[in-house]
């Protein structure tokens, strides 16, 4: 059996190596897009985003008296490694990328409507306040993603159906 205290140091830890894959995963996608100016502004001010949120789980698994667990990190970096080179070899990446993406930060934005319960139980304020902050930065990237696919689709389609431009990134 484990306390809530030590259930949120490991939650936390997973919400580290989370972040972790989503810096990856938001560089390798705004490295690559080329022809949406608009995803690729919001994916660079997300990029943003999720470093200040690194630091704030980083800073509260140091407080519980934790340090980030390498190996989780590693497997969220290498998880975003390999969804970086599925993504290059499709197509239409552009729009897996932005569907993938949208699907992500819903599963943010769950982790961190779980930590805020957990640091409520376990007494921790402080996680408890970071988390808070982090988690409409989640909820605001992804109403975004969900409200500009319709527009990112019809970008991408137009320009599939155009033998002279390239549509897929």
């Amino acid at each position: 059996m484990a306390t809530p205290k030590e259930n949120l140091l490991d939650w936390l830890n997973d919400a580290h190596a989370m972040e972790q894959q989503a810096e990856k995963m938001l560089k390798a996608q705004a490295e690559r897009l080329e022809h949406y100016p608009v995803l690729k502004t919001r994916i660079e001010q997300h990029l943003e985003e999720t470093l200040g949120q690194q630091k704030l789980v980083e800073q509260c698994i140091r407080r519980l008296g934790g340090s980030p667990s390498m190996l989780k990190d590693m497997a969220g970096k290498l998880m975003a490694f390999g969804q970086a080179m599925g993504g290059m070899a499709m197509s239409d990446e552009v729009v897996k990328g932005a569907m993938s993406g949208y699907v992500f930060e819903n599963l943010e934005i769950a982790s961190y409507t779980v930590l805020i319960e957990a640091a409520k139980v376990a007494g921790d304020v402080e996680t408890q306040q970071a988390c808070e902050q982090i988690l409409p930065q989640e909820i605001a990237m992804a109403d975004w993603l969900r409200d500009h696919l319709p527009q990112i689709t019809a970008a991408f389609l137009e320009r599939s159906a155009n033998p002279h431009t390239e549509a897929k990134r």
